[in-house]
């Protein structure tokens, strides 16, 4: 959790969806997460948006700034996104 601001995009993305994938829930780690991509969302790719949004839903752990800001983020690049992409930010955002 303290080098969390040396991840990049991709890492913090990753991270979140490894744990989720496996069902490990992280609060600290998901907290530090959430914090530094809503501060760096500007520079996530449609993926790594994708990846994050699905990782936090998946455990139900619900960041309301964070997926503002992933809203923000998925509406100025959506058409960058691939059907995938839409298909699981959506799942993501009625999950939560």
């Amino acid at each position: 959790e303290q080098r969390i601001g040396s991840f990049t995009t991709q890492n913090l993305a990753n991270t979140a969806w490894a744990f989720a994938a496996l069902g490990v829930p992280a609060p600290r780690l998901f907290d530090a997460i959430a914090r530094e991509s809503e501060q760096r969302i500007g520079e996530f790719n449609p993926q790594e948006l994708t990846n994050t949004a699905w990782a936090f839903a998946k455990l139900g752990v619900s960041e309301f700034r964070l997926f503002d800001a992933i809203a923000r983020a998925s509406e100025q690049r959506i058409g960058d996104f691939k059907p995938q992409n839409l298909a699981n930010t959506a799942w993501a955002f009625a999950t939560l």
